[in-house]
Formats: structure tokens, sequence, C-alpha cells
């Protein structure tokens, strides 16, 4: 079984896709943390990441694999557990302007592709139902309210101790969301056959309720 979740920045698609996996005991495959574990990458060599030429030239020297460690994902960079250092703002911008290069999305897609074959999977991102499993059985497009993702941020911040702009929150995301949009390569789009999903006014605990009655009727 494959389970395909896609949508913008802040929706809550890694919480509800780890929520998901856990109740249905399937796999939880977070294809962010992998581009974002390219983006790191990127940065500790300073390779620049404006430069798509320059960020390909340097793929043959990165592996990103995932692992399970206590029921915990790591997501490993040739070999070493870089989970601890994936969510800074440094690093999600440098994945989130990457992973637009057709060269970067080529990375990884045959190793997600080989994890949905094998295993049964629940995959979250931008293009999991209209690129990567565009076969998956259930296909989720689970979206939000930008003043609700931006709320989320802010409280995300909030608890780490930072005063952060809430008006500043919401012109990221925006930004964020055109980007993700208008990408020349595998764009961010409902699949034809996705099930819409809006978060605004639902707790973690009905969206994924929500969505484990779509896979259940699946079954």
């Amino acid at each position: 079984m494959n389970v395909a979740i896609d949508g913008p920045a802040g929706a809550g698609k890694s919480t509800i896709a780890k929520a998901v996996a856990e109740a249905m005991n399937y796999i939880y495959v977070d294809t962010g943390a992998m581009y974002r574990a390219i983006g790191v990458f990127f940065l500790i060599n300073s390779v620049d990441i404006d430069d798509e030429e320059a960020c390909k030239s340097v793929l043959d020297r990165i592996m990103v694999s995932i692992r399970y460690r206590q029921g915990l994902q790591e997501v490993l960079l040739n070999g070493v557990n870089v989970s601890p250092i994936i969510r800074t703002e440094e690093v999600s911008h440098a994945a989130s302007l990457t992973s637009s290069y057709a060269s970067v999305r080529e990375k990884l897609l045959s190793l997600q592709q080989k994890l949905a074959e094998e295993n049964d999977v629940v995959m979250d991102g931008r293009d999991i139902g209209t690129v990567v499993l565009p076969n998956a059985e259930v296909k989720i497009y689970l979206t939000a309210s930008v003043e609700v993702r931006a709320m989320r941020r802010f409280k995300e911040y909030e608890a780490k101790g930072l005063k952060p702009d809430i008006e500043q929150l919401k012109e990221e995301i925006r930004e964020r969301d055109f980007r993700d949009m208008n990408r020349e390569h595998a764009p961010l789009k409902q699949a034809e056959d996705a099930v819409l999903v809006d978060s605004s006014d639902l707790t973690i605990a009905e969206v994924t309720e929500c969505i484990l009655d779509i896979i259940r009727e699946k079954l």
C-alpha cells in the first residue's frame, strides 16, 4: 500500500504522515528531509545553490538514505545522521531552491520509488502523487490557509525562545508557495485523483483519522 501526501509548506504533512504511518504500521518516508540532507551537503561544501550546474556537478558525491532506530527515522548523508541539523531556516531555503533542479530530483527519485515498491509506505512531499508515486492507492492533498500555517510556524519559533514577525512569516510562506507551484520541474499541484484535506480548522487527530478512513476504504 502506497499513501502519497502532498501539500504546501506548513500544512502539517510530516506530522500527519508520521501519525498515519504509525497507526497503520507502515514506513514513513520523509522526502523533504532527504532534500534537506542534500541541501546540507551543498552548504557545508560551499556549493553555490543558485547555480544549478554547480549543484549537479557534485551529486555523484552524495548518498542519502533512511534508517530507523528504536522507531525513529534517521536521515543519513554519506553515512552520517544529519537529522538534528536539517530543520534550520538556512537548510530549508537551500532545500527549497535546489529541489527545483531536475538533476537533484532525479537523484532521489529512484530511491524513493524503490522504498515504495518494497514496503507499505506513507510518503509526503510536493510531487509524490503526481511524479514519485503516480500509481499510489491513496493520494491526499493536505493544505491550510496562509494565516494558519504562519501561526503554526510562529508557535514553533516561540517554543524555541524566538520572537518572529508574523507578517514576515506570512510573506515567506507566500513566496515559498509561489516558488513550489511555479518551478519548472515537478511543481506542487493536486493530483487529479487526490482527496483534498484542509487542516485549517481541524486538529491533528481529526486530520489523521480522516486519512485513515480513506486508507481503510481501499483495503
